[in-house]
């Protein structure tokens, strides 16, 4: 096939020896499969900035560090210095997610590197050695449903010990092997510490895994980990290894916002009273 645009300088450098066929193309990146060496690998070519949403990102981008308090600036004033940042980061986030999550055992592709803006990557196969369908695309036992689920959940439970929550997770960005479901697309991981809605986006994931799975084993349906784990994490008592009950009780107490009115309204008539004292002592002066 006609060699891509973003994968010839890894085809010159010697990265990349063939191309060998086109896997998927969303919105965010081209996904291809290739060879290096006597290894078939994937290729995901992320596409230009131009063609691509900033404003889509915004809220996965709250609390993410960047290099230095420049390159913070001119994101934050969305200069075109500013955007080339931007699209740096969305790249960068994705890899070192991968290697972080590689190493900490939770199931994703293996990386192999990030060359020229372009990350080198394990290709995900089924038991007879083509590329493996998503969550969507398969049918399960109860049995392996009850089994894939756990591993999923254990999956996001280590994610989020270090600090990371998918953001985008659901049975579309799920792969299903032999071996069980390995977890894919990274690039809007969050900041599970530095984004205010981390624990929304949690509970989406869980949700939207928790939800699909049921439909092979019901009884999922009436389970609860994502908010149960992001108690522990909260409480700091999450661990990579903690045992998890899909048990949560949930905190049916009304808020008591007459009595927070009131507290409003004591600090506003107290705020009153010490700029009418300081009005008084000026205009005694």
């Amino acid at each position: 096939m006609k060699i891509p645009q973003g994968l010839q300088p890894l085809i010159d450098d010697g990265i990349v020896d063939a191309v060998l066929r086109p896997l998927k193309s969303g919105k965010e990146a081209s996904v291809y499969v290739v060879r290096c060496g006597e290894e078939v690998r994937c290729a995901k070519v992320y596409k230009d900035m131009a063609q691509r949403s900033f404003q889509a990102r915004v809220q996965y981008q709250e609390g993410r560090k960047v290099r230095g308090s420049r390159e913070q600036r001119a994101i934050g004033k969305a200069t075109k210095f500013g955007r080339r940042e931007q699209e740096a980061a969305w790249k960068t986030t994705e890899v070192d997610a991968l290697y972080a999550l590689f190493d900490a055992g939770v199931h994703v592709p293996r990386p192999y590197g990030f060359f020229h803006g372009v990350l080198l990557m394990d290709l995900v196969t089924d038991a007879e050695g083509f590329s493996a369908p998503r969550l969507a695309e398969v049918e399960l036992e109860p049995a392996v449903a009850r089994d894939w689920h756990a591993q999923l959940v254990r999956d996001v439970a280590r994610m989020l010990v270090l600090g990371m929550v998918h953001g985008d997770l659901s049975e579309y960005n799920v792969l299903a092997t032999p071996d069980g479901p390995v977890l894919i697309d990274f690039p809007q991981v969050v900041s599970a510490a530095g984004n205010n809605a981390a624990r929304e986006m949690l509970l989406r994931d869980v949700h939207n895994i928790r939800d699909t799975l049921a439909r092979f084993a019901p009884e999922l349906a009436d389970t609860h980990y994502g908010e149960e784990m992001w108690k522990l994490y909260e409480a700091g008592a999450l661990q990579a290894d903690t045992p998890l009950t899909g048990r949560f009780v949930f905190d049916t107490r009304r808020a008591d916002t007459r009595g927070v009115l009131w507290s409003i309204e004591d600090a506003r008539q107290e705020a009153v009273i010490r700029q009418q004292g300081r009005d008084e002592a000026d205009a005694a002066d």
